[in-house]
C-alpha cells in the first residue's frame, strides 16, 4: 500500500494542506543492498530494542544475570565429565576442561543469538504493521544483545586459564577478528531464516533440531585433527569451525590454524551478504504474510 505524505502549513490558526507538494513512497522490488544511512537514523530504536531484549530476558529472575555464566558452566561440566573422562576425547595435550571451555562459550552465543534471530519478526510482528523502520533491525538485534551475555560467561574462561597458568600470547591481537567472524554468522543466518519464518512456521520447531546437530559438525567436543585429512577442506566451509579454533588459538596461544579459519570466513561472508540481500527482497511482503 502506498503511503502519501503531505507538507502542512499554518495560516493563523487553521491548518492547511498544501497538494502540490506530495511525495508518494512505494516498497521497492528487486534486489536491494542494505541501507546503512537509514539504519543510522533509527539508532535510537536499535538501541532501545537492545535493551529492551536484555531487561526482558532476566526480569522476576532470582539469578538475573548469573544465568549467562550457570548455563555454559553446566554444559563445560557435562563435556568435561562425558567426553574428557569417559570416552577420553584426545585434544592434542590440552587439558580438556579447558579445550571444551574455550569452545563453549563463543558456542553459547551463537546458537543463542541464531535461535532468537530466527524467530524476531514473528515475535515482533505486532510492530510490522503500525509504523514504518528498518525491519533488518529485528534479525540483528539478538546479535547484539547476547553480546553482554558472551562478555559475562568470558569470566569463565578467565578463571579457568588462570587457573592452569595461561599466559597471553600475541595471538591475542587476533580477539577482534573471531568476536566479528562469531557476530556475523548468526547475523546472516538470522537473516536467512527470519525472513524465512514468516512464511514457514517450521523453522521454529525445526531450530531446536538443528542446534543440537550444529555443536557436533565443529570441534567443540572434539579436536579438528581428528578429522580425516581428506575431507578437512570440506569440513572447514563451516564457519563455525573457523571461530572454535580461531578462539582456542587466540587465547590459549596455540598456532592459529588459517586453513580452517580461512574458509570459514569466506563462508561466512557469503552468509551475511546473501542474507542481507534475501531479508531486504522478502522485506516488502512481511506485513502482507504475517
Amino acid at each position: 500500500m502506498n503511503v502519501i505524505k503531505r507538507k502542512l502549513y499554518n495560516y493563523g490558526n487553521k491548518p492547511n494542506f498544501n497538494t502540490d507538494s506530495v511525495a508518494v513512497i512505494k516498497p521497492k522490488s528487486g534486489w536491494q543492498m542494505v541501507d546503512f544511512k537509514e539504519l543510522k537514523e533509527y539508532r535510537d530504536l536499535f538501541y532501545f530494542l537492545v535493551w529492551r531484549d536484555i531487561k526482558v530476558l532476566y526480569a522476576q529472575t532470582i539469578l538475573g544475570l548469573s544465568w549467562a555464566i550457570l548455563h555454559p558452566l553446566v554444559q563445560i561440566v557435562i563435556f568435561t565429565i562425558v567426553f574428557g573422562k569417559v570416552a577420553k576425547v584426545s585434544t592434542e595435550g590440552i587439558p580438556y576442561i579447558l579445550f571444551s571451555t574455550v569452545a563453549i562459550i563463543p558456542w553459547t552465543y551463537m546458537s543463542q543469538a541464531m535461535t532468537q534471530s530466527s524467530q524476531s519478526l514473528v515475535q515482533g510482528q505486532h510492530m510490522l504493521g503500525k509504523v514504518y523502520f528498518p525491519r533488518l533491525i529485528f534479525p540483528v538485534t539478538p546479535v547484539l544483545s547476547k553480546l553482554i551475555d558472551f562478555g559475562i560467561s568470558m569470566s569463565i574462561i578467565l578463571c579457568v586459564m588462570l587457573y592452569y597458568r595461561i599466559l597471553p600470547t600475541w595471538n591475542l591481537i587476533l580477539f577482534p577478528l573471531f568476536l566479528i567472524l562469531m557476530m556475523a554468522i548468526p547475523a546472516g543466518i538470522g537473516m536467512w531464516l527470519s525472513a524465512l519464518a514468516i512464511r514457514f512456521r517450521d523453522v521454529k520447531l525445526a531450530m531446536p533440531f538443528v542446534i543440537r546437530m550444529l555443536i557436533y559438525t565443529a570441534p567443540i567436543v572434539y579436536s579438528a585433527s581428528s578429522i580425516p585429512e581428506t575431507y578437512r577442506i570440506i569440513y572447514s566451509l563451516n564457519p563455525i569451525v573457523g571461530v572454535v579454533e580461531g578462539y582456542r588459538a587466540c587465547l590459549l596461544g596455540t598456532p592459529v590454524p588459517w586453513t580452517y579459519i580461512c574458509p570459514g570466513i569466506i563462508t561466512a561472508a557469503i552468509l551475511l551478504i546473501s542474507g542481507a540481500l534475501y531479508f531486504k527482497r522478502m522485506e516488502r511482503v512481511f506485513v502482507d504474510v504475517i
